[in-house]
């Protein structure tokens, strides 16, 4: 049981870190720090004063970034440097091994899991960001993040069922990407053309 708990916190803390790194951080370490879950001793440094201030500034900043067109996708692009290597990390902590094969391993899964989940989110919102009007924004945004709070629930209420969600959601991103690769590259060859005809 402990095993399957800690493949969901690792697999939950690097999918949550693509969609949104900083309320992950900023949650799990205030639930740990009031008693509300228990995390790996790797993981105590989330409920440090110190990493709470600054992941719940960020999360602020954030926030607001993810509801404005086109600063969410120029948000992301900044975060695809940080999100993955933080979410690999995290797997890693989460999994908390002296092995290093294992660790290893982990952070690698951890990683890519993170960069799957960044690069769909990243995509989606690109092409919502063709759309005038930013209320698809807003409402992409607050779905990613009751998507977010329903899959942590999950991660430390019922962690078997957050890995089937998890596998199911790993799934829908390799068919989802190529999908969403097309469709960017037919926007930016449509505004190419458009660029050609006014010049």
């Amino acid at each position: 049981m402990e095993l399957i708990q800690n493949l969901a916190l690792a697999g939950g803390l690097s999918w949550a870190s693509g969609l949104r790194l900083y309320l992950t951080v900023f949650a799990v370490g205030l639930l740990a720090k009031f008693g509300y879950v228990h995390l790996p001793p790797s993981l105590d440094i989330l409920s440090n004063p110190i990493v709470l201030s600054v992941a719940g500034v960020l999360c602020v900043i954030e926030f607001l970034a993810d509801k404005i067109p086109y600063v969410d996708s120029a948000w992301d692009s900044i975060q695809t440097f940080i999100r993955i290597p933080a979410g690999a990390l995290l797997a890693m902590d989460a999994i908390n091994s002296n092995d290093p094969i294992i660790a290893t391993v982990t952070a690698l899964l951890g990683g890519s899991l993170t960069g799957m989940t960044h690069a769909t989110k990243a995509g989606s919102r690109a092409l919502i960001n063709t759309s005038p009007e930013p209320v698809s924004n807003i409402a992409a945004s607050l779905s990613e993040e009751g998507l977010l709070v329903t899959g942590g629930w999950l991660v430390f209420a019922h962690p078997a069922v957050f890995i089937g969600l998890l596998c199911g959601f790993i799934v829908l991103m390799f068919w989802m990407l190529p999908k969403l690769w097309r469709g960017i590259k037919s926007v930016l060859g449509s505004i190419g053309k458009v660029s050609k005809v006014q010049s």
